[in-house]
């Protein structure tokens, strides 16, 4: 199988982990007798984040997010034609992942919850959405700069990443769903048929990773 072929099918396994248990976890939330709330939809999306990046780093690196790519791909360090495949990659393996979900789970529940689709608070402007979304990836973008991307990381997998991801659930996601990535929003908003604020999910993850990439690249990790 030819490299990149190999390093876009692991962002689809990677990407697929995430969002299927992601939304999973949103969608069973609502189910009798489960009811973990916040935190338990926080743990699993940490969780399947740091498995799925730990898994794929080794022959993607691990991106898992369009934003994450966007971010290397303004510091060079993937090129366009692989920034693009592995973008693709990733709305792909998002979209398997719904589409998993929607076979597997409870449809009268899933419906209930959009399939994890995640939704602005009424009190949150598109405006104020971007931006609580950029800061959120910024610290996830900064957690894959130090942690993956360093050549003094330490070497502990994607888990810095995957923490990264629950502490930013916790506070974001009340009000804006908290997805840091635009794969894990696009997925069961496509499927669902509610893509309602997507812009938010793209803009502001785009561009709080971006920001992070060259703060990192340009300051932090010189020597």
């Amino acid at each position: 199988m030819p490299v990149l072929a190999r390093r876009a099918t692991a962002e689809i396994l990677g990407t697929f982990a995430l969002v299927f248990f992601g939304c999973g976890a949103v969608v069973m939330d609502s189910f009798p007798g489960a009811r973990y709330g916040l935190m338990g939809i926080a743990v699993v999306h940490a969780m399947a984040l740091s498995i799925g990046v730990s898994m794929t780093m080794a022959i993607s690196g691990g991106h898992l997010n369009p934003a994450v790519t966007v971010g290397l791909l303004a510091t060079k360090r993937i090129s366009p034609s692989d920034a693009g495949a592995y973008i693709v990659a990733q709305l792909a393996g998002a979209l398997l992942a719904v589409g998993v979900a929607k076979w597997l789970l409870p449809a009268n529940v899933g419906d209930l919850v959009a399939w994890g689709t995640p939704a602005l608070n009424p009190g949150v402007t598109f405006t104020k959405a971007i931006f609580i979304e950029a800061v959120l990836t910024f610290f996830l973008m900064s957690a894959v700069m130090g942690t993956a991307v360093s050549a003094k990381a330490p070497r502990i997998g994607g888990f810095g990443i995957g923490l990264t991801l629950w502490f930013a659930i916790l506070v974001g996601g009340p009000l804006t769903g908290a997805a840091l990535n635009p794969a894990r929003a696009f997925g069961p908003a496509m499927l669902s048929g509610t893509m309602t604020a997507q812009a938010v999910y793209w803009i502001g993850p785009i561009l709080g990773a971006v920001l992070a990439a060259l703060a990192w690249d340009k300051w932090l990790m010189k020597e």
